[in-house]
């Protein structure tokens, strides 16, 4: 349960989570000056007083606590070491960094990352987690590339899902670390044939639509309509995927029937459809489908089943 610095918050946290196993207290508080100046009202002692009372309260609940700085990428890097340091002889057991407001990039994410592990005693004793934001698109890219500097925890979302622009995507970082196993020697428990299935749920479930072009489970992540992809797919799956579709639990490869589709898609979708037409049938039925492609854009299987009967 996530909990702001005070012990009604972490109270009611440990009233929500009492008859559970494996509980966790999260508590954050803000580390930027323009946070502690406009949202807190504190002073820098005032938020260090605060990260030791609010983590020693919770020890009395919980045994298992993680400690973050909101908008910590923005904060003074001088200032984050006493807050580190705090937290963890406070007796928080994992420490966050959050780019809360998605500003910073892959190269000064790790930079900050490793500047706290080489200043604050005993940041080894403790699990080091990052939580990224992607108001300019490096969540995903900012969270991997803190595992190369030594984090271990990844806060992320299925479908990206969070405040303004969203959070790191878990689907993504998944089958990043999946995919590119050569390069990346970090490894999670995640059951990735899911992936596409839970995606579909939480969608329905928050309201969110899943953009068709988004990585990994939007609807076209497999799907192929330029007349160059479709011939490459059709020869070998590996020309233009670089997952198997079934690792995601998604349908399959998909030739999107289009007008930018050549005629060795036409004729394999024909025969992947039961047709088996001539030469000079397929002729006419292709030059059919263009015209009806130029004002469609997309042909539906149902489109070009009409087409084929009306020959």
């Amino acid at each position: 349960g996530l909990a702001r610095a005070n012990k009604n918050d972490i109270y009611a946290v440990h009233e929500a989570t009492k008859n559970n196993k494996n509980r966790r207290l999260h508590t954050f508080i803000s580390t930027s000056n323009i946070h502690m100046k406009y949202k807190l009202k504190m002073q820098p002692d005032d938020v260090l007083r605060a990260i030791k009372e609010s983590i020693q309260y919770g020890k009395k609940y919980f045994d298992d606590i993680e400690w973050s700085c909101e908008d910590g990428t923005r904060s003074d890097i001088e200032f984050l070491y006493k807050c580190f340091d705090t937290a963890i002889k406070s007796g928080a057991t994992t420490v966050n960094i959050a780019d809360t407001v998605g500003y910073t990039m892959p190269d000064e994410f790790q930079d900050i990352i490793s500047k706290i592990k080489n200043n604050v005693p005993n940041i080894d004793k403790v699990i080091f987690s990052v939580h990224c934001h992607n108001d300019l698109g490096f969540a995903v890219s900012n969270s991997i590339s803190a595992l190369n500097v030594g984090v271990r925890q990844i806060e992320c979302t299925i479908n990206g899902l969070g405040e303004r622009a969203g959070n790191a995507s878990l689907e993504e970082i998944v089958m990043a670390l999946n995919t590119r196993a050569d390069i990346f020697p970090y490894r999670t428990s995640v059951l990735t044939n899911y992936l596409t299935e839970i995606s579909d749920k939480v969608s329905t479930y928050s309201g969110f639509n899943v953009p068709p072009n988004k990585a990994i489970v939007g609807k076209n992540a497999f799907a192929h309509e330029s007349g160059i992809h479709q011939h490459g797919v059709i020869m070998n799956l590996q020309t233009y995927e670089i997952i198997k579709p079934n690792k995601v639990g998604a349908d399959g490869s998909k030739i999107v029937m289009g007008k930018h589709s050549g005629r060795n898609a036409f004729k394999y979708k024909l025969l992947e459809m039961g047709f088996n037409l001539k030469n000079n049938e397929i002729e006419h039925a292709f030059h059919l489908f263009k015209k009806l492609a130029d004002s469609k854009k997309i042909v539906s299987d149902k489109q070009l089943k009409e087409l084929i009967k009306s020959i």
